[in-house]
């Protein structure tokens, strides 16, 4: 559709105009940011959340006939059902990992002085020197203190456990709102057109179709390749850790899966967790000794790691996303402190946009081609097995129309 000319009665704005009205509206969107941050996180979940279930929902229109909106409402009607099963078995784990760590800490002060106790008579003979603990600490009395000290913060476990409350309710309403505005989104989006087709700026027609041809591939390797990584992650560490009787196996998995998104850092607090949890554990199936049942788990860990970076993620994410590690760290603790854990999460997605739209903005300022290697088909970012199970499914499907 070609451009319409500017009308003899609209004056053309000057140099000076545009650059004040341009600045004004920056000015305007970075205080509403500034502003309103806190609700950036949840929009970006309930967009995020559109993005991967559009697909699903144009799947079901294709392949069962239906119309749009019921569609939409069969793939949430599903999501919900699945949430709702998942909190529900989450939050069985939770009370019984609760209920055990309780059970530690009883035996645990139950135990305290007649450990203390036969420690105070043993002595250590460290060649001509004979140390005997008796003479140099007061073990009753720092057994009293221990006790005390955990006995405080045992009394304080009322209002930790209330704050807890009031976050979960907080997340729950938090989690409604995010469904509800991904609802109304994904509703209206197979009304909505491309708005690509119709953004027309003389000269620029190729930019920006490259540029969001770029984007899509920069957010599609995220979003859904990412995110099959995170469950395959998440999904491996639970069998490993369970198998290996190590206690909150699911809540290290998550944090594993969670530290997929921190380079370096992530990686190695898992480690460490897992390596303190193995330590201070009462027992093994393995019956080895703590540390050594430490250390096998972080071996294990650190075999898993290396098969998910050297084997998995380039067969899904390839380098589609061409950033250094470093830099998604610095991003991603920069992003956590203006919109928390949403911000950590897209740390690297944000980074790679930022990085195109600053080597397209750099060329053109030294008038250079912005696009001086030539444009490649992106690369299918789901495994193999996946989309051959999909393909299965589809011809299953037509089979099944055709008689």
């Amino acid at each position: 559709m070609p451009t319409s000319p500017m009308p003899a009665n609209s004056p053309r704005w000057g140099p000076t105009v545009k650059l004040v009205v341009g600045l004004t509206i920056t000015g305007m969107v970075f205080l509403l940011i500034i502003s309103f941050r806190s609700i950036i996180g949840p929009l970006i979940l309930a967009f995020i959340l559109t993005y991967l279930l559009h697909p699903v929902a144009v799947l079901l229109t294709r392949t069962i006939k239906l119309p749009w909106k019921p569609s939409v409402n069969i793939v949430f009607l599903v999501l919900l059902v699945v949430l709702i099963g998942l909190s529900t078995a989450t939050g069985v784990v939770v009370v019984q990992q609760i209920q055990s760590l309780i059970r530690i800490i009883q035996n645990f002060l139950t135990d305290l002085p007649q450990t203390l106790d036969t420690l105070s008579k043993q002595s250590f003979t460290l060649g001509p020197l004979q140390l005997d603990l008796s003479k140099y600490l007061d073990l009753n009395t720092l057994s009293n203190q221990l006790i005390q000290g955990i006995q405080l913060v045992i009394g304080r476990a009322g209002s930790l456990v209330s704050s807890f409350a009031t976050r979960a309710v907080s997340m729950i309403g938090w989690g409604l709102f995010v469904l509800l505005i991904a609802y109304f989104t994904l509703t209206d989006a197979g009304q909505v057109p491309d708005a690509v087709k119709y953004l027309k700026i003389p000269g620029y027609d190729y930019d920006i179709r490259r540029l969001s041809r770029s984007l899509g591939g920069i957010w599609n390797a995220f979003l859904r390749g990412q995110i099959v990584i995170v469950a395959l992650v998440i999904f491996s560490y639970s069998i490993l850790l369970s198998i290996l009787g190590l206690r909150y196996a699911l809540g290290i998995a998550l944090l594993a899966g969670l530290a997929r998104f921190v380079p370096y850092i992530g990686p190695w607090t898992t480690a460490l967790i897992t390596f303190l949890v193995a330590v201070f554990q009462s027992h093994n199936y393995l019956n080895l000794n703590p540390i050594a049942y430490g250390l096998l788990l972080i071996g294990l860990s650190f075999i898993l790691d290396q098969i998910f970076d050297n084997l998995i993620s380039p067969r899904i994410m390839g380098d589609t996303l061409g950033i250094n590690p470093a830099a998604v760290l610095v991003v991603a603790i920069l992003a956590a402190n203006f919109i928390g854990i949403i911000g950590l999460v897209l740390a690297a997605p944000v980074l790679a946009t930022f990085k195109l739209f600053g080597q397209y903005i750099i060329r053109k300022l030294f008038d250079l081609d912005p696009w001086p290697e030539p444009e490649t088909n992106p690369k299918t970012l789901e495994p193999p097995i996946l989309r051959r199970g999909f393909h299965r499914l589809q011809a299953w499907w037509r089979l099944r129309k055709s008689k």
